[in-house]
């Protein structure tokens, strides 16, 4: 079995949600595995990573909307040393996720046509995330 290992840094810069899908793929591409996983890991707990729509813009606006209703920003969380966003980044990593797997066939990530992995900002400042991706196969 084969294994691949990258970590790559990407630039934020504040509350959004970031497509990597492309730079996912050439890691996968440069790897050389041809059937096998992807797994993802972000370094953080206050930015997280989903697998979502990649085609209308307006799924990930109303995405974002949905989650500052869910989980509103404030000053009455005890933990609020980083001001008003940062206990509220925390809550929505927790229920999104830090980590995601996509199979590899053919050499290509495995995703559904609409499909794009993103990187999902919780902090409203600029920030340098870390992702580590391991392809095995």
């Amino acid at each position: 079995m084969t294994h691949y290992q990258k970590l790559l840094r990407i630039s934020t810069t504040g509350k959004s949600l970031y497509n990597i899908t492309p730079k996912i793929a050439a890691i996968v591409a440069e790897s050389g595995v041809r059937t096998g996983l992807c797994t993802l890991f972000l370094r953080h707990t206050s930015a997280s990573l989903i697998i979502q729509e990649n085609a209308d813009p307006d799924v990930l606006l109303d995405l974002a909307e949905f989650m500052a209703k869910l989980v509103p920003e404030s000053t009455h969380y005890i933990h609020n040393a980083e001001g008003p966003d940062d206990m509220p980044a925390h809550i929505r990593t927790a229920i999104t996720h830090t980590s995601e797997h996509i199979p590899i066939n053919n050499g290509h990530l495995v995703l559904g046509t609409w499909q794009g992995i993103y990187i999902w900002e919780h902090r409203q400042r600029n920030h340098s995330r870390e992702l580590v991706v391991h392809v095995s196969g």
